[in-house]
């Protein structure tokens, strides 16, 4: 048979109020605020410090769809705990790459020996870090870390003119998760 419940505990400290379609996680770091409006066909409802998702009909894009609800719910419960972290590395050989933060902006310049700057916006919630040749990405909201990872990730990337195996200067994501 196929799954078309799941059950989440909340731990103490957090608290989660449904006002479906929208759920709101608070915890020691914040506030998570969630909108699943276009998730249709799924129930959430919590009683005794459990939340509980249920897929309304037995299909399977229905079922996909609950157990996807109940992964962003669990991210949002474990991102108010403890942060949700990336870590990326400055990668260069050719020319010196120098990455700083200014203001909402994380600015990118001498990648390949560009004379134009990049420029990537850092959400609000977010924060980045610059640590010698690591760039820490940190936030409660999983999906906004992610994203800014990504970006700096996206913003170096090689154009089809540069031989891969030669160039590979550019940011990268080398770890992520949860540490606190």
């Amino acid at each position: 048979m196929f799954r078309r419940e799941w059950s989440i505990e909340v731990p103490e400290g957090i608290s989660v109020r449904v006002n479906y379609p929208e759920v709101e996680v608070s915890g020691p770091l914040g506030t998570l605020k969630r909108d699943f409006s276009k998730m249709k066909g799924v129930d959430i409802t919590v009683e005794n410090n459990i939340i509980k998702i249920r897929a309304v009909s037995n299909r399977r894009k229905v079922r996909a769809t609950a157990g996807a609800v109940a992964s962003h719910i669990k991210n949002m419960i474990m991102g108010v705990q403890k942060p949700w972290k990336y870590i990326l590395k400055v990668v260069y050989a050719h020319f010196p790459m120098k990455v700083e933060v200014k203001g909402n902006k994380v600015i990118i310049t001498n990648l390949r020996g560009a004379k134009t700057p990049i420029e990537v916006e850092v959400p609000p919630n977010v924060k980045v870090e610059i640590k010698g040749k690591d760039i820490v990405v940190e936030s409660i909201d999983k999906e906004a870390a992610g994203m800014m990872a990504g970006r700096l990730e996206i913003a170096t990337k090689l154009p089809p003119s540069f031989d891969p195996r030669k160039f590979q200067d550019g940011i990268y994501i080398y770890e992520k998760g949860v540490w606190g």
